[in-house]
């Protein structure tokens, strides 16, 4: 071990993990515009804040920044509003990438999977709370079967998520001491990646029509 520590500092401030992050289920409209405001004042603005007031030191120290984002940044499946503020995050440390770089700062991306059972970060949501807490406008849009099909398709993804989440923090670990950290960790399954790569490599009315297909069969009328 004495190793593979051997080229951090033995003072100062070494590592930032921005780790903050809140989730929730709905289709654009049936969020109000507070809670568009809170998600990205939480898991954007907060990791910005966090960001700007330790970067004098991580410059000082040349040390580590690790930021927690998502596979939800190349696609969402309900939790729009959380994907945004993941993609977000993944653009913001592009630009912090390149730019600390040179002051030897490395910045480092974590992207876990679904591990919605084993942080808690998403509860299973409940159709009869989201329909009655519709506007009027969305519930002359939208009908209740179709909320119902919606969240039980939610459920269903968050059922299958991990138990465990001992990969990312040895990712997170990985990312703070190692000699060549990556600039990006996928800490996901399988079909998870697939779908990421399949995203970034298919036209997007391609994936469009298959993330269509898959997430509702139900008619609004």
């Amino acid at each position: 071990k004495e190793l593979v520590l051997s080229h951090l500092p033995e003072t100062g401030f070494w590592g930032l993990v921005n780790n903050a992050g809140i989730s929730t289920f709905g289709e654009t409209g049936w969020l109000p515009m507070e809670k568009y405001e809170k998600f990205v004042d939480v898991n954007l603005l907060g990791c910005i804040r966090t960001t700007l007031a330790f970067l004098p030191l991580l410059r000082k120290y040349k040390g580590r920044m690790v930021f927690m984002s998502s596979v939800t940044a190349y696609f969402t499946v309900g939790n729009g509003i959380y994907s945004m503020t993941k993609a977000a995050i993944e653009k913001f440390c592009d630009a912090l990438r390149l730019e600390m770089k040179k002051f030897g700062v490395r910045v480092c991306v974590i992207q876990p999977g679904n591990y919605a059972r084993s942080t808690n970060i998403q509860p299973p949501v409940d159709a009869e709370q989201i329909w009655n807490e519709l506007s009027a406008e969305e519930k002359a849009v939208y009908n209740k079967e179709y909320v119902q099909e919606r969240s039980d398709f939610f459920n269903n993804i968050l059922n299958e998520g991990c138990t465990t989440g001992h990969e990312v923090v040895d990712a997170m670990v990985d990312a703070l001491i190692s000699p060549a950290p990556k600039a990006r960790y996928m800490v996901a399954k399988l079909k998870e990646k697939l779908l990421v790569f399949l995203c970034t490599v298919f036209p997007t009315v391609v994936m469009d029509s298959i993330l269509s297909f898959a997430l509702s069969k139900v008619k609004l009328t």
